[in-house]
């Protein structure tokens, strides 16, 4: 099965480009943290872990403790893509994580982003 390599990436290595993004627009290393955990349903913990372990991003994903449902309601253009057309599961995973930085770096507010009803 050949996947992108992306995919053997690791976290770890990702991350860091993540709060760089959101930080140069004001946003903090914990709102960033917090979208990555409503996405995935990792804790701070766990969060820390994978990242101090390197696991790689598909791990990272098929480990996730709890994939949010909303994640669907997730929806635009992300490196000329729709998000909600990738059709490979796991690639829409990593492209759902960039649209939710992207949202951060932008200014929305969390309530929005995290898709709540506020």
């Amino acid at each position: 099965m050949a996947g992108h390599r992306i995919f053997t990436t690791s976290f770890a290595s990702v991350y860091p480009h993540y709060l760089a993004k959101a930080e140069r627009k004001g946003r903090t290393k914990a709102e960033v943290d917090e979208v990555i955990c409503w996405l995935t349903g990792y804790d701070a913990d766990g969060l820390a872990r994978v990242i101090a372990e390197e696991v790689d991003i598909q791990t990272f994903f098929g480990q996730a403790p709890a994939f949010n449902p909303n994640a669907s309601l997730i929806t635009g253009l992300i490196c000329g893509y729709r998000v909600e057309e990738i059709e490979d599961p796991l690639m829409q995973r990593i492209r759902y994580l960039d649209k939710l930085v992207d949202e951060l770096a932008r200014g929305r507010k969390l309530a929005v982003i995290l898709r709540t009803a506020d």
